[in-house]
């Protein structure tokens, strides 16, 4: 079983797990970031458009581009600090909440630790979806022996 890769600074990492959050969650957590705070100040977005996908080839570690994919992007100034989230689809309204989530954490807002608990939930899933892909493909590695 591989493991989903921890980005190489937080504020990274958790950009990418608002980007693979739970619609619904990821809606619950925002309204709690915006409770006590005024209505945040939205710079761009949510803008819906495409993106080119870059892949990298496993056995020589080259790089290609697979193709376009939709997504949306927004940015936000919430707390006085300025965030911006892109998600994948054309769900504007995830976008917008991934955004102020992450801007909460950014400004150490007092729903913080409920982002923080959203990204981890969102990695435990992640995990556990990786390692049932694995189960399944597992009876089907075939190993090679070489013969001198």
């Amino acid at each position: 079983m591989t493991e989903i890769p921890r980005a190489t600074s937080d504020a990274s990492f958790r950009a990418s797990m608002l980007a693979q959050a739970d619609a619904a969650s990821l809606a619950v957590v925002a309204d709690e970031c915006l409770a006590a705070a005024p209505t945040p100040r939205v710079h761009f977005g949510p803008d819906v458009g495409t993106i080119m996908l870059t892949m990298r080839e496993p056995v020589e570690a080259t790089r290609f581009h697979l193709g376009e994919v939709l997504v949306t992007r927004c940015q936000v100034q919430h707390r006085e600090t300025v965030a911006w989230a892109m998600r994948m689809g054309d769900d504007r309204a995830s976008t917008l909440a991934a955004a102020v989530c992450d801007a909460e954490v950014a400004a150490a807002g007092p729903a913080a630790a409920s982002v923080e608990r959203l990204v981890a939930e969102t990695r435990r899933h992640l995990d556990a979806e990786r390692a049932e892909e694995w189960r399944e493909l597992e009876p089907t590695i075939v190993a090679f022996e070489e013969m001198d």
